[in-house]
């Protein structure tokens, strides 16, 4: 017969390996050391095996309270969303979706999609944040996104990816500028000038780094800024150029008069997913939301969705 563990004992056993300290933990959660230390001792016994150890810098788990801390952080990071889920329903909420995506997917038609889902299922309520890939891509893993949208270069294995939206980079860059006449051009043309770096750390700066390393050069990025609108007020400075997704970058670069001329490059052309964790494990908001997108975007959606409620 399966033994299960105690929520309680599980926040108490985190607690104590955060804090390194029986008599601190025991603080932190409002309780006796007695109390705590009691608990430790019979979670030990539950799993036979010490899961803590005493040593100069405190209170550190063994190598088996390391696995255990692991699993107790996921676990209880999922049973909070899920009290905060559910109780969304008590304020007449009919479901939540989390969606996490990239500067690119942003900046794009992601916002407009999402407003028309929302326009459509009023019940629903979706939070959008942005991070790097690798991030989203971690998230959705751990269950703390329900929805990463990102470019499909990103390692989602494991996740089930489905194919949005596409964008084409092009070199942003002053009317004046001695490539600005060109029709298009080469990633390697514009390596002899000043350049503009976005979202330091991002799939997009990784990729042009790789691409500029396989030409055995280097980018000479004069500053860096994080979002795709502050770059082209740097590059309207006379800063830099700077490569950016035309569809995200067009509004604000015809506003202040920039040239856009797009890569002869294969991998110029990016294209984005959508990616979650398994069917199975989605609640029928979020089936719904992914099937919205890939209809938004004309691409063939995933398997259909349940209405919520």
């Amino acid at each position: 017969m399966p033994r299960y563990f105690d929520p309680v004992t599980l926040r108490l056993f985190v607690a104590v390996c955060e804090e390194r300290n029986i008599a601190r933990a025991a603080a932190r959660e409002s309780l006796v050391a007695s109390a705590v230390s009691k608990r430790i001792a019979a979670l030990e016994r539950q799993v036979g095996t010490p899961l803590l150890v005493r040593a100069r810098r405190g209170i550190v788990p063994t190598a088996a309270g390391e696995a255990l801390l692991r699993q107790a952080l996921e676990l209880l990071g999922a049973m909070e969303r899920m009290h905060a889920e559910i109780s969304e329903f008590a304020a007449g909420v009919q479901g939540s979706v989390r969606v996490m995506a990239s500067v690119s997917a942003l900046a794009e038609q992601l916002p407009e999609d999402i407003a028309g889902f929302l326009d459509r299922y009023r019940a629903v309520r979706v939070s959008l944040d942005e991070m790097v890939s690798r991030e989203i891509v971690r998230l959705v893993r751990e269950g703390a996104a329900d929805i990463g949208v990102l470019w499909d270069a990103a390692d989602t294995s494991g996740l089930q990816a489905t194919p949005y939206r596409s964008d084409h980079l092009c070199v942003v860059l002053p009317a004046g500028h001695p490539l600005a006449r060109h029709q298009q051009l080469s990633f390697e043309q514009t390596l002899d000038f000043p350049a503009v770096g976005v979202a330091p750390g991002g799939t997009l700066e990784t990729m042009l780094r790789r691409a500029s390393a396989l030409l055995g050069r280097s980018m000479n990025s004069r500053i860096q800024v994080s979002g795709l609108d502050a770059a082209s007020r740097i590059v309207a400075a006379g800063l830099g150029l700077a490569v950016l997704p035309r569809e995200a970058a067009e509004p604000a670069a015809k506003a202040a008069g920039l040239a856009m001329v797009p890569l002869t490059e294969p991998w110029a052309v990016r294209r984005f997913a959508i990616c979650t964790r398994p069917e199975r494990l989605l609640s029928a908001a979020t089936r719904l939301l992914v099937e919205h997108l890939c209809q938004q975007a004309g691409v063939v959606p995933p398997p259909t969705a349940v209405e919520p409620g």
